[in-house]
């Protein structure tokens, strides 16, 4: 039976930050971005705010803002390689994260089979955020089925990879879990754990397991 590996984005794939961070810091505006990052980490605001909040700050983000963003992030290493080898045994990897899915939908690029993030209106912005389509923790769990219906997998074949609060409901759903530079919300709750610059790293720890 084939396999569907799910990563998170933000401080798993991406090192100690979060794309809306490194989005924000070809604006100037980092340090707003932070802050935001603590208040939704610390459960002080929700995903729908979040998403406001940074939209608000973005009124002058273009295309260009977001490619220099992209290449210029600190990515873990051998994300490509990964991805090659679960395609070449016949396996599936996805994107689910919360950042704007205008930034997560180009890791197709780098080989994910699909790849899903908040729903955003294209940049530049002329109107504002939908709430309806801002992820969640548990919306993740609904994307990870739809994906499994998609690939004709279960929940049983997946593997999850990630690092945070946001990840907590998904890694209680499938059953091999990577924690990745984990934060204190996933303790006890991962099979694996690993900390590292290297994603092959985090990935040879399942790699051979079925």
């Amino acid at each position: 039976m084939a396999r569907l590996h799910l990563f998170d984005l933000d401080g798993t794939l991406l090192h100690g930050t979060s794309a809306p961070v490194e989005i924000s810091r070809q604006l100037g505006l980092e340090a707003e971005t932070v802050a935001l990052d603590r208040e939704i980490s610390a459960g002080l605001i929700g995903p729908p705010e979040y998403a406001a909040r940074v939209h608000e700050l973005w009124a002058d983000l273009t295309e260009a803002h977001v490619v220099a963003a992209f290449e210029s992030a600190p990515w873990l290493a051998r994300i490509r390689e990964v991805w090659a080898e679960i395609r070449g045994q016949g396996d599936y990897c996805a994107v689910v994260s919360l950042s704007p899915s205008f930034f997560v939908e180009r890791l197709t690029g780098w080989g994910a089979h699909a790849a899903y993030g908040s729903r955003f209106p294209a940049v530049p912005f002329t109107e504002p955020v939908d709430p309806t389509g801002v992820l969640s923790a548990a919306a993740k769990v609904l994307i990870a089925d739809q994906l499994c219906e998609e690939f004709g997998v279960t929940r049983a074949d997946c593997v999850a990879y990630g690092d945070s609060l946001s990840d907590k409901d998904l890694f209680g759903t499938v059953p091999v879990s990577v924690a990745v530079n984990a934060d204190r919300h996933l303790t006890g709750l991962a099979t694996h754990s690993y900390m590292g610059m290297d994603l092959w790293e985090a990935y040879e720890l399942v790699r051979h397991s079925r």
